[in-house]
């Protein structure tokens, strides 16, 4: 009797291991669109296309998608679209085989985006315009990147590169790089902060700043044109690039600082 349980169990484990589930929605927009989600312990990547549509799939191993398992509640409003992914909370301890949860959506390259994940990555390309992105435990990637972004992980390392003119970037835990590329400014203060590990960024050789730089065990690193009344410490730095500008806040509790001309 007990073999038999065990083994009506295994099956069971094993065919929850080997399942795969898919879903996916269409979502007709116009203009510059809004996008929210709030994706759970899913990954997510946000991808500018050259359609006027926004198209979201969602993939899962080792869960069902629908009742009893992973649920996804989402709903548009003209140009506003909001997804939210929902894990049952029955997943928290299962230890067979590997499980995951993908949402990959395309989007207009113009957009409005609130990107949040309880314990996933969120990865953006392509994407022009106001962009927040928020991870309890992941990593943050975006590449060819144009607007403002706020971007923050509890615990994870965040790499950005594009065309900036907002920019505030926290984790805390794990490197910051941000690669500025040609024609981004300093509209308003940029904030760069992590409680443990490098700062690494790459800016024009013509941003005006004022640079205000502290590690709490590291070194700072400046091949830009800064004035020659300077403040200085073992691990502080206060300058102005380029005769300077708004503030430009880099923070490191451990690890070094540089900034570097493209």
């Amino acid at each position: 009797m007990l073999r038999t349980l065990f083994a009506t169990a295994t099956l069971a484990a094993l065919s929850q291991i080997a399942w795969a589930d898919e879903w996916s929605k269409h979502y007709n927009v116009s203009g510059k669109p809004e996008l929210r989600i709030t994706a759970g312990d899913a990954s997510v990547t946000v991808e500018a296309s050259n359609d006027h549509v926004i198209d979201a799939k969602l993939t899962t191993i080792g869960y069902s998608i629908g009742p009893g398992g992973v649920r996804v509640d989402e709903h548009q409003v003209g140009d506003k679209v909001e997804i939210e992914v929902k894990v049952p909370s029955m997943h928290m301890g299962w230890n067979w085989g590997n499980h995951s949860i993908r949402l990959e959506v395309r989007v207009p390259r113009e957009l409005v985006g609130d990107l949040h994940t309880g314990d996933g990555s969120i990865t953006m390309r392509g994407l022009h315009g106001v962009l927040r992105a928020d991870t309890g435990d992941g990593s943050i990637h975006g590449e060819q990147l144009d607007g403002t972004l706020d971007a923050h992980t509890g615990d994870g390392s965040v790499h950005v590169a594009g065309r900036f003119d907002r920019l505030q970037l926290h984790t805390q835990d794990g490197s910051v790089e941000v690669e500025a590329k040609d024609g981004s400014k300093l509209e308003g203060d940029w904030h760069i902060q992590t409680g443990d590990g490098s700062v690494h960024l790459r800016v024009p050789k013509n941003l005006a700043a004022n640079l205000e730089a502290h590690t709490g065990d590291g070194s700072i690193h400046v091949d830009l044109p800064t004035t020659t009344d300077r403040v200085k410490s073992e691990h502080a730095l206060q300058t102005k690039l380029n005769g300077g500008g708004p503030a430009l806040l880099l923070r490191t509790g451990d690890g070094s600082i540089s900034v570097t001309s493209l």
